[in-house]
């Protein structure tokens, strides 16, 4: 079957970095995007970024632009996917999940099919 395993997260002070792998199996993943959501407690999950399955797009919620960068390794029927976290502020503090959807981008989070079960990322003042 599918799985999204996420690692990576910790613990990080402001301005600190940290990079979220997901390592996903059990398809072909040719043709899937693959995003990360995150969601603080007592918040809704946020779409945080999205790349496609050739890696020719990606996309970033405007609060993570110009610190995240993700990115993506294609391999017969596994995909890992990174996301690079830099500059990190108090607010980037959530459970961060990775997903993933055939198609294009989507930023809604109904729009995926599979999850994982997700990091968490505490970011420090």
């Amino acid at each position: 079957q599918v799985q999204l395993v996420e690692s990576g997260g910790g613990s990080v002070q402001t301005g600190g970095s940290l990079r979220l792998s997901c390592a996903a199996s059990g398809r072909t993943f040719t043709g899937y995007t693959m995003g990360w959501f995150r969601q603080a407690p007592g918040k809704e999950r946020e779409f945080v970024t999205a790349i496609t399955g050739s890696a020719s797009m990606t996309t970033y919620v405007d609060s993570v632009k110009g610190r995240f960068t993700i990115s993506r390794d294609n391999a017969k029927n596994t995909v890992t996917v990174y996301l690079q976290m830099n500059s990190l502020k108090p607010e980037d503090t959530a459970r961060y999940y990775c997903a993933s959807r055939f198609g294009g981008v989507f930023s809604s989070a109904s729009a995926y099919d599979y999850w994982g079960q997700g990091t968490q990322v505490t970011v420090s003042s």
